[in-house]
């Protein structure tokens, strides 16, 4: 793992996260919202996440927007798959591209390319993240709804 990865996960007290990579919650709203489902959130949490080529963020998805913000290191891709099944790459940290909103519903992983690279991100999620509504998704659910990218799903899925 590069030094520099290393570093940032003691500094910034990183754990591990389930869906791969590392995290630490920086901010969670106490204004609560309804949500459209009748459930009752923050209204806005935020983190830390940090990822290394060595380790990817599996497909998942949430029932909020998520917006990433790159921060530093190397550029991170993440693979988004709309519930239609159109797949797109977005990259942040490169061509002056630094954030990106995935919709609520979209199944998305996210990898860092570079060798012995890392990338430092934030994403703020709205409403806010709650456990009980991640879902990491199986490599046999998304490969049943979405054949045509059965190659992408078996390398973003554990």
């Amino acid at each position: 793992m590069h030094s520099e990865a290393q570093r940032l996960i003691a500094a910034y007290r990183l754990q591990q996260h389930p869906e791969g990579g590392w995290y630490r919650e920086t901010y969670r709203s106490a204004e609560r919202v309804t949500t459209s489902r009748g459930t009752v959130r923050s209204a806005t949490t935020s983190i830390y996440f940090l990822l290394t080529s060595d380790v990817f963020s599996a497909f998942h998805r949430l029932s909020s927007d998520e917006t990433w913000h790159f921060y530093r290191g190397d550029p991170v891709t993440i693979e988004v798959i709309e519930a239609s099944g159109r797949h797109e790459s977005r990259i942040l940290g490169a061509d002056d591209v630094l954030q990106t909103t995935i919709v609520p519903g979209a199944h998305f992983a996210a990898h860092v390319d570079a060798p012995d690279g890392y990338a430092l991100v934030g994403c703020d999620v709205a409403p806010g993240f709650e456990f009980a509504e991640f879902q990491l998704t199986t490599r046999s659910m998304l490969t049943a709804a979405y054949p045509h990218l059965g190659p992408l799903i078996a390398r973003y899925t554990r």
